[in-house]
């Protein structure tokens, strides 16, 4: 797995295990900007061709 790969799968895990605690405070303001996030990561690692694994 390469740097970009890497450093794009951590922060995937990173930003679920934000967006499941917005979710439990009830952060509805910080859950959108998580999931937001996620998509954005998620779009470049299909840019690249970079498989990621599925979490949420």
């Amino acid at each position: 797995m390469g740097e970009l790969s890497r450093m794009i799968q951590q922060r995937l895990d990173d930003a679920y295990a934000s967006l499941r605690s917005a979710h439990a405070d009830g952060d509805t303001y910080l859950a959108d900007i998580r999931q937001e996030e996620i998509n954005e990561l998620r779009r470049i690692a299909a840019n690249h061709d970079i498989g990621i694994e599925p979490r949420e």
